[in-house]
């Protein structure tokens, strides 16, 4: 059996714009409680290639954004904003 799913902890830098769309997959996806194989499977995408983005692996296509915002339930625009400070202090 896996671990429970958890929001991710450790905060990327701002200006590092693949770790804010893989803490924002990540998170939106715990909050769904989504593994990560359901998320790939909602965003037809494989569940090996949302684990490399939720690790901030990828420079991923904007298509494949838009196919991740789709099946979070976001706009596009929303994975890729930087957390505020609101934000921040509510996730630990």
């Amino acid at each position: 059996m896996s671990a429970k799913p958890s929001i991710p902890k450790n905060l990327p830098p701002l200006t590092d714009l693949r770790g804010v769309l893989a803490l924002r997959v990540s998170t939106l996806r715990v909050l769904n409680g989504w593994s990560q194989e359901r998320l790939g499977t909602e965003a037809r995408l494989d569940r090996t290639y949302v684990s490399s983005i939720e690790r901030g692996e990828y420079n991923v296509t904007l298509q494949t954004v838009e196919l991740l915002a789709g099946a979070l339930g976001v706009m596009p625009w929303a994975l890729l904003v930087p957390p505020h400070d609101e934000e921040i202090a509510s996730m630990f």
